[in-house]
């Protein structure tokens, strides 16, 4: 008889779950359940996924929303993989010169300045129209019960709550355009206890409307009508013409081998081929055990080579200085690894032109898989609530820099660097599975 080490050799007390009809992954088990029952009324993963990611924006306030970005990696039926880039961009009342004119060294975190548009409830529509089997309605309605007749509060949620409000009261500027935050996550004054209902109502009732409307409300009618009248009262960038001219971007992702598997990310403006650059310079060294200091060391030299020239190079990619192909060239993977030696480094961009957040999965018995993450960036994002929606907005604007020579300098109509990478394997062309990280 086997022992139990040689069926299960992981160092991890988390055992592996199997299912053979399908299967919903996050953080929340309630947002996962809601996924399960997706396919429990006859939907397929993308309908899970859809269900999952909206039940997080009521159940975890503080790393995602309506108002966030979302990427995602697709595979229906075991067919290729495609990808999605529902990330949106800087406002059109934008002035570079105008912030530098101001003293501003780098974009700011907090209020409406650093929000760019939100692509996530486009993304539900899209994944919805493109994939999924049920009614937008029918996938958004778990979530808007949960937003309406409330949830039990999470620990973490609460304990966010108070260093979001902490982080809030101690701004020179806190006031009018922080209110409504105050107002949906601080009723009379404090948050809920752990274990005490939360409500969201007015985020119910948005939920709703992206569910009967695919989203275009969101981008076209009432909703965008209040995001763009909140952003101008305020001093953001938004305007009602740059949500209506949102759309998702479909991309092809981009992979390199690895030990007998291809490792699947997206294409800037995300982050994603960081982690491809690590691999691709790890390609060259021999395979170490986990626990092998020299093994270890060039992973971590291997990372730290890759995120400097992430950091470097990856904006909008019609603005990049350097293309996907190059970053990703076996030669230039070959350059920065002669650079790892005995000792740890400090890392410089290279020339490749010479030679907070969550995560979920999902999949069904088609044969159908999705890999996908959205994120309000910062704990709560910019930390505003754009009133009468209960929308919390992301602060993805402050991933610009302000410097005029950067590829990734702030500028109207551009979308800045994102740090969201959902990632997928496949083995001789044939899907794996999804995989990711989520932030924190």
């Amino acid at each position: 008889m086997l022992e139990q080490s040689a069926l299960y050799p992981y160092p991890s007390r988390r055992y592996a779950v199997y299912a053979p009809r399908g299967m919903c992954a996050t953080s929340n088990h309630l947002a996962a359940q809601a996924g399960l029952d997706m396919l429990k009324q006859g939907g397929n993963a993308f309908d899970a996924a859809i269900a999952a990611a909206a039940c997080l924006t009521v159940l975890e306030p503080q790393s995602n929303g309506a108002g966030s970005d979302a990427f995602a990696i697709f595979s229906q039926k075991g067919g290729p993989l495609h990808g999605m880039n529902s990330t949106g961009v800087m406002g059109r009342a934008f002035d570079l010169q105008t912030m530098l004119d101001h003293g501003c060294k780098e974009m700011p975190g907090l209020g409406f300045q650093p929000v760019t548009v939100p692509g996530a409830p486009a993304a539900w529509a899209a994944i919805n129209e493109t994939y999924g089997r049920l009614p937008l309605s029918q996938v958004m309605a778990p979530a808007v019960r949960y937003a309406r007749e409330g949830q039990a509060l999470a620990t973490l949620t609460w304990s966010s709550i108070q260093t979001m409000a902490a982080k809030l009261r101690e701004k020179t500027d806190c006031g009018p355009q922080y209110a409504e935050w105050f107002k949906v996550f601080m009723p009379g004054g404090e948050a809920p206890r752990p274990g005490q209902l939360f409500c969201n109502p007015d985020l119910a009732d948005t939920l709703e409307t992206i569910g009967k409307t695919q989203a275009k409300d969101y981008y076209h009618g009432d909703i965008a009508e209040k995001i763009a009248q909140a952003s101008e009262k305020f001093g953001g960038f938004l305007r009602k013409e740059d949500l209506a001219e949102h759309e998702v971007q479909w991309v092809d992702p981009v992979s390199v081998p690895y030990h007998g598997y291809e490792v699947w990310e997206l294409p800037p403006n995300g982050q994603g081929i960081i982690a491809l650059m690590a691999l691709n310079i790890l390609n060259g060294f021999e395979p170490a055990p986990l626990d092998d200091p020299l093994g270890l060391h060039r992973q971590i030299e291997a990372v730290k080579l890759a995120f400097i020239d992430g950091l470097h190079y990856i904006a909008d990619p019609r603005y990049m200085k350097v293309s996907t192909e190059e970053m990703l060239s076996p030669e230039y993977a070959a350059a920065r690894r002669k650079l790892i030696g005995e000792k740890a480094l400090e890392p410089a961009p290279g020339n490749p032109k010479n030679p907070g957040t969550v995560y979920l999965c999902a999949a069904d018995d088609e044969g159908n898989m999705i890999s996908y993450i959205q994120s309000n960036y910062a704990g709560f994002g910019s930390g505003v609530v754009v009133p009468g929606t209960g929308v919390a907005l992301q602060n993805r604007g402050s991933g610009f820099n302000l410097n005029p020579e950067s590829a990734n300098v702030a500028a109207p109509g551009k979308r800045p660097y994102h740090t969201i990478i959902p990632g997928f394997l496949t083995k001789d062309g044939k899907p794996v599975g999804p995989f990711g990280v989520m932030g924190g």
